[in-house]
């Protein structure tokens, strides 16, 4: 017996917990997106997302002692976040208006493809943190590692445009 424990204990299953999390993640996007479509799931996804941005955006502003983010400092956060998760994020421009930013590499890594409802957590993380601080945000992921994209390219607009924005949405309080 204490040998099989041995070889079980030594066995390379290429299993820890973070591979066990995204496993996790992919395969609960995978059967929400099966059992409730796409747009439900993206929903769903969206409420964790929105939920995480919040203590995100708390958590920085504690640490760094600001009452709100500035629009400089919502890009340095959204970079750094992703950073801290293993995400590739850069600012390809900012100005007043938006932030654009680009990734090479997904927090999820290869779990993500095939699963673009997990974009959510970006979108919302991102939307919420820029709202919160702000007033108003609109994301729109223009490209995503999760639906074949060699990289991913993701725009928060900062202004509320006077016609119906192509992305999503968030209001601060």
């Amino acid at each position: 017996m204490a040998d099989t424990e041995n070889s079980v204990e030594k066995a390379e299953v290429g299993l820890d917990r973070d591979l066990f999390l995204r496993s996790l993640l992919r395969e609960l996007a995978g059967t929400l997106e099966a059992v409730v479509g796409l747009e439900d799931a993206s929903g769903y996804i969206s409420v964790v997302g929105g939920a995480i941005g919040s203590q995100i955006n708390q958590a920085y502003k504690n640490e760094i002692n600001v009452q709100n983010l500035s629009r400089e400092e919502i890009g340095q956060v959204l970079v750094d976040l992703k950073r801290r998760i293993e995400g590739d994020f850069y600012i390809i421009e900012a100005d007043e208006t938006k932030i654009v930013l680009g990734n090479n590499a997904c927090p999820f890594g290869e779990y993500v493809e095939g699963r673009p409802s997990l974009c959510m957590m970006t979108s919302n993380v991102f939307g919420t943190i820029a709202a919160e601080n702000l007033g108003y945000a609109n994301v729109v992921i223009e490209k995503a590692i999760a639906r074949g994209d060699t990289g991913c390219r993701v725009v928060v607009n900062l202004v509320q445009p006077d016609e119906a924005p192509e992305g999503r949405e968030y209001f601060g309080g």
